[in-house]
């Protein structure tokens, strides 16, 4: 199982209708099969993440964050991840928006 327990990744690609910049860092616990992580920066002031984790290490999560104007928002994702050659993870997302926007996206975040 992959871990990522005490990972930070940095957004390096995202849909026009997603609000994670370049300048969005996650910060990643994990117990067991459970995943949570905190995000901000950019337009979101702070968001966090729970979610579960397979044995392939696919993440099924929901976010929730507040953005720089001042609005909440809400969603659902879910990542797969790919090893890189240098062992750190890229993880390739397709997410949807619950509340506060409307709409499906895809991102990519990578390990810092």
């Amino acid at each position: 199982m992959i871990s990522y327990d005490n990972k930070r990744f940095k957004s390096i690609e995202n849909s026009e209708n997603g609000e994670v910049t370049l300048e969005t860092i996650f910060h990643y616990g994990q117990n067991g099969d459970t995943i949570w992580a905190t995000y901000g920066g950019g337009t979101i002031m702070l968001g966090n993440i729970i979610g579960k984790v397979d044995q392939d290490g696919k993440i099924d999560m929901r976010y929730q964050h507040l953005s720089i104007d001042g609005t909440f928002k809400t969603g659902k994702c879910i990542s797969t991840p790919e090893i890189l050659p240098d062992n750190k993870i890229r993880l390739h997302e397709e997410w949807e928006w619950s509340s506060g926007m409307e709409g499906k996206g895809k991102s990519i975040i990578e390990e810092m």
